[in-house]
């Protein structure tokens, strides 16, 4: 079972990935997939970058855990994301089976975990995932805050 201080560690370290995404000119949200076996599998947020509109932190991240197990379950494993996941993300981490996700910052336009819709709590899916929210909030939150209000200035 994880720990608070366990999940401000994994939290820093997809907080890292966010900051490259940034540096890439992509929004800044980083994700990190840690297995049962505790390998860790981390990824940014990349649209723009790979002209691919999947490319989410959480998505890339998936795929490279599934791509390490040889499998594209990854039962027991923890997902760790700056931002609130979005239905596609949600969607993904479910048919995934991940046991749990903990995310920083909620997303009041496109969050699909607790704040637009509750995608991995729906009794009426084949799975539910645990969820632990607002691990690092506010670091993530200014992280996306910051970056929106230097775009708005560029503009």
């Amino acid at each position: 079972m994880a720990n608070e201080k366990d999940d401000i560690y994994y939290m820093k370290i997809a907080l890292q990935q966010a900051v490259i995404a940034e540096k890439n000119g992509e929004v800044p949200v980083g994700a990190a997939v840690l297995l049962s076996d505790g390998s860790l599998h981390t990824a940014h947020n990349a649209p723009i970058s790979l002209n691919d509109a999947s490319a989410h932190a959480e998505m890339r991240a998936i795929r490279a855990a599934c791509s390490a197990t040889d499998n594209y379950r990854l039962p027991g494993s923890t997902l760790y994301v700056t931002l609130e996941p979005c239905c596609m993300c949600a969607g993904a981490m479910v048919h995934a089976r991940i046991a749990r996700v903990v995310f920083g910052a909620s997303d009041a336009k496109t969050g699909a975990v607790e704040s637009l819709y509750q995608l991995l709590s729906d009794k009426r899916l084949n799975h539910q995932v645990q969820i632990t929210s607002g691990v690092l909030g506010k670091n993530c939150g200014a992280l996306l805050t910051d970056f929106f209000a230097k775009r708005r200035r560029k503009a």
